[in-house]
């Protein structure tokens, strides 16, 4: 077979191709989209052969079966039209973790690797034991913490039934069901327990900000945050306060830090201590009560 691209859609003819030749090909048409063509053919060859990268690398030279050059087309085609790699492959990397997604639960991202330090320097200077992850989405960061700590007792909340899917799969992956214990709810609306810290990495975008192709796959109610954006970030440093959480630490967005800091010192709160990600902006916060 020989793969071809007209009319901005792959097909096939009935003669034979080296695999080297169809990702050459098909890294060319990924160019256009993202900053990584190769690496991504050769991910999605991989799923499509249900083989490593490694392998593709030492076979090289030999032709791609019918059946799984239909397969590599099919998810380059879905790959071209904006969808997240990681949904089509059913996996994200996180850490050291390979967690399972799909439309429907946020991916997560490095710079919530950071969320996940800053959240085990605090238990562990705290001898925090008892924690609730407000948006639970995948799961990364209760695993993560979790895995790191295996004394942790946490209740993780999500609104949302197909995250809450992943979750559980992925918590059951690990594990750690006897650390993690999901329920369904908005913020911690009907959640029972005495709790010492929040940790959060939720909804944060205005709802008026025109997404780029590249979240348009992801669901809606993980991604926007409100009028502003900010609005349920403020519920849950209200919801800390509420129930008297010694401590809280939030992702939030780049732009976001001045409304945070007016909202605490308008409502009497402690003052946020801010932090960067890697590319020296505003990432996240941490409030001691």
């Amino acid at each position: 077979m020989n793969a071809i691209f007209s009319n901005n859609k792959f097909s096939a003819r009935n003669d034979s191709v080296a695999i080297e030749s169809v990702l050459k090909d098909a890294a060319k048409k990924l160019y256009c989209m993202t900053k990584r063509p190769r690496l991504e053919a050769e991910i999605l060859m991989a799923h499509a052969l249900g083989r490593e990268r490694i392998w593709l690398h030492a076979h090289s030279g030999e032709s791609i079966s019918p059946e799984g050059l239909t397969r590599f087309l099919h998810f380059v085609q879905r790959r071209l039209e904006s969808e997240p790699i990681e949904y089509i492959t059913g996996s994200v990397s996180f850490y050291d973790l390979e967690l399972h997604v799909g439309p429907g639960v946020l991916i997560a991202r490095p710079e919530t690797e950071i969320l996940v330090d800053m959240a085990a320097e605090i238990v562990e200077k705290n001898g925090i034991e008892r924690i609730c992850e407000i948006g639970v989405g995948s799961a990364a960061v209760s695993i993560m913490l979790a895995l790191k700590f295996p004394h942790l007792q946490i209740t993780a909340t999500d609104i949302s039934s197909d995250a809450l899917f992943y979750a559980k799969k992925n918590i059951e992956k690990y594990g750690v069901q006897k650390n993690i214990r999901l329920e369904k709810a908005d913020l911690m609306e009907g959640v029972e327990g005495d709790f010492e810290m929040i940790v959060s990495n939720p909804p944060y975008i205005k709802s008026s900000f025109l997404l780029p192709d590249s979240l348009k796959h992801e669901p809606s109610g993980a991604l926007f945050g409100g009028e502003a954006g900010d609005e349920l970030l403020k519920r849950i440093i209200m919801t800390a306060k509420e129930r008297e959480i010694g401590y809280l630490l939030c992702e939030m967005g780049y732009d976001q830090r001045e409304a945070i800091l007016k909202f605490c010192k308008q409502n009497t709160l402690p003052i946020p201590t801010f932090y960067k990600d890697l590319a020296g902006l505003d990432r996240g916060f941490y409030i001691k009560f």
